[in-house]
């Protein structure tokens, strides 16, 4: 006989691991949307982030992705020396990240405004 746990073990496991590629997904645009009002160094941006938008994203994952951002000229960076001493490396948006940036949150409203006419569907004590 089955153990109904597990079933649950099973459905939150695979709900975690949807909500990460979602979230994973969404990376690149709440980079490039956290740099657009100005240059932000790395700890700040994982922190405007974690506060704006509930993305807790570890230092090993943001850094690889802005060296992409960069590669693709999306991004700027610059070594700028701290008030403690130790450089600190800044990033900014390029102007092909602005319209990178624009493009992707038209595209993002559409979708998730389709989105949300089909979730319209479910039952509103299921959506919390």
């Amino acid at each position: 006989m089955n153990d109904p746990r597990q079933s649950d073990d099973h459905a939150s496991n695979h709900d975690d691991k949807w909500e990460i590629q979602l979230r994973k997904g969404c990376l690149e645009l709440a980079i490039l949307a956290a740099l657009w009002s100005g240059r932000l160094y790395g700890l700040e941006i994982l922190r405007t982030l974690a506060d704006t938008s509930d993305l807790v994203v570890p230092e090993g994952t943001i850094y690889p992705l802005l060296a992409r951002l960069k590669a693709e000229g999306l991004v700027d960076s610059e070594w700028v020396e701290g008030e403690a001493g130790h450089p600190r490396k800044y990033y900014t948006l390029t102007p092909h990240g602005r319209r990178r940036a624009t493009r992707m949150t038209q595209f993002w409203v559409r979708f998730s405004g389709n989105l949300d006419l089909l979730l319209a569907a479910l039952p509103k004590e299921k959506r919390r």
